[in-house]
């Protein structure tokens, strides 16, 4: 009878643990979670200035093409 007790109480044990563990995982994929947004929202910043840029330079670039629209290779 004092085997069980013992198988009990370290199974017990054992499924504390695991469950600390899982808890230490959720709260870190919680976090990286928040860090992804906030580097997704500052990309898209960056990538929308970007792309002014770029069709700024397209406009700028596309008024000094020669009228008769030959480009050399």
């Amino acid at each position: 009878m004092g085997w069980a007790q013992v198988l009990v109480a370290l199974s017990s044990a054992g499924l504390l643990v695991l469950a600390l563990c899982t808890a230490k995982v959720f709260r870190a994929v919680q976090g990286l979670g928040r860090e992804l947004e906030r580097t997704r929202r500052r990309l898209n910043e960056e990538q929308s200035a970007l792309q002014g840029e770029l069709h700024r330079l397209r406009e700028a670039r596309g008024s000094h093409t020669p009228a008769d629209g030959v480009r050399s290779s």
